[in-house]
């Protein structure tokens, strides 16, 4: 049986994370680990396949993950799930799914809460329904928070006000980002040679805490926004052409 690898602060070295291995020298890469280092101490757990496989979870209390959610401090919150290339279709994520809720109630929790949505870089909706997922919640753009509970009681939110923190951001061309998908600092220098085509006022603002997540995010996802004139313009990493496509450059 394929082994689950448990990365912690002593083996990130050595395992990785997933994301950017064959860019370990990249600040992009250091900045990742670095945010692991200090997520670990809040309890971030980060599971790997083994045996070649290619596939992880990332997942941590509820009270500290790096989503726009509220009241999930009884839940474990999953930020990541991928199976890739031929490890798809073998039951890889049931086996990292069982790990996330295993943990959870190891831990005392109440049950797993999940984001979907239908764009890049999250679970599809749908695809925990039969493991007794329900939805909670939802937003614009096709964001859906899940929850699967293991006892009754009060259900997470998304923390909502959207559009009041899109229009925060103000004039000219805005990302805001964590440190926590290490292929954003790419995506930012994609949206900053777009604002200087387009002769827009840039701003990259790199978002250091979850409390701060949750109160600048305008869409559930947190790590990563681009942000038009007040306007939230995409959550996921946009290409130079696809911005200036998008804005009509």
């Amino acid at each position: 049986m394929v082994e689950i690898i448990t990365v912690t602060a002593e083996n990130v070295e050595k395992h990785g994370f997933f994301c950017k291995m064959s860019a370990r020298k990249s600040s992009a890469w250091k900045a990742k680990r670095d945010w692991l280092m200090a997520r670990f101490a809040e309890g971030l757990q980060l599971r790997l396949l083994g045996g070649g496989e290619r596939g992880f979870i990332e997942f941590m209390p509820g009270a500290k993950s790096w989503r726009a959610i509220d009241g999930a401090e009884d839940f474990a919150v999953i930020h990541c799930l991928w199976v890739v290339g031929q490890s798809k279709g073998r039951g890889f994520a049931a086996r990292l799914l069982d790990e996330a809720e295993g943990w959870a109630r190891d831990n005392g929790l109440r049950g797993v809460a999940a984001l979907t949505g239908t764009g890049n870089w999250l679970i599809s909706p749908g695809v925990l329904d039969h493991r007794g997922y329900k939805d909670v919640d939802r937003a614009e753009h096709g964001f859906e928070l899940t929850v699967k509970c293991f006892t009754p009681g009060p259900h997470p939110r998304l923390t909502g006000g959207w559009h009041a923190k899109a229009e925060a951001c103000g004039p000219g061309l805005t990302v805001l980002r964590t440190a926590q998908c290490p292929y954003l600092e790419d995506a930012a220098n994609h949206a900053r040679r777009a604002a200087e085509k387009l002769g827009l006022a840039f701003t990259d603002r790199v978002i250091e805490t979850a409390d701060e997540l949750r109160a600048l995010s305008p869409s559930p996802y947190g790590t990563y926004a681009l942000v038009h004139d007040g306007k939230l313009l995409s959550y996921h990493y946009l290409l130079e052409k696809q911005i200036l496509e998008r804005l009509g450059g």
